[in-house]
């Protein structure tokens, strides 16, 4: 690489971009990721215009309408939230009163959650246009083609599940795998 941060001619050569080993725009994980930022920034200018909450808040808040009573470690669980994210959100919706929190007697380190009446309003008003947003999302998805696409989904997510559980050795290795009588090689069962 130049000086300017530019690629020098002869490394360019040597690293096509159609030989490359790796193409992002090709890698299935980052077309997933790329695909959920895409939909969520979509759907959250909805609820952030109306009722000024963000992707944390949007996601306790929703879990709670579902659920009605639940933890703070139990909402990071169900919502994939770090447990930072999580208490921030439970601070910014318990300051604009759409949330209260009750001691749990049982163990006074966590706390039981609620929504508020304000916060199960905003959870009510909300469901509908959130529904419909999915709808619509999955229109680009031909009728016939929706229960695979579902069923691939939980699949991917299932795989993805056990895979954050293994061992980052476990993941990596190889096995050799017989194709048309050549030996070749593909990941583990459990990876990508």
């Amino acid at each position: 690489m130049d000086r300017d941060g530019s690629i020098a001619p002869d490394a360019a050569q040597r690293h096509a971009p159609d030989e490359a080993p790796l193409k992002l725009e090709e890698f299935l994980p980052y077309r997933l990721n790329v695909a959920a930022a895409l939909v969520s920034q979509a759907l959250s200018r909805i609820y952030a215009e109306r009722y000024r909450i963000g992707v944390p808040e949007w996601r306790l808040l929703v879990t709670l309408g579902q659920y009605g009573v639940m933890t703070g470690k139990a909402i990071g669980q169900h919502a994939h939230m770090h447990k930072t994210k999580v208490s921030r959100a439970v601070a910014l919706l318990e300051e604009r009163k759409l949330l209260v929190r009750r001691a749990n007697k049982a163990d006074m380190r966590e706390a039981f959650l609620s929504l508020t009446p304000a916060g199960r309003a905003i959870y009510q008003d909300l469901a509908p246009v959130a529904a419909a947003f999915a709808s619509r999302f999955v229109e680009a998805i031909d009728p016939a083609d929706r229960a695979a696409f579902d069923r691939a989904l939980k699949a991917l997510a299932e795989r993805a599940k056990k895979l954050a559980m293994q061992p980052a050795h476990v993941a990596q290795k190889r096995e050799p795998v017989l194709r048309r009588g050549h030996a070749q090689t593909r990941r583990r069962e459990g990876t990508l």
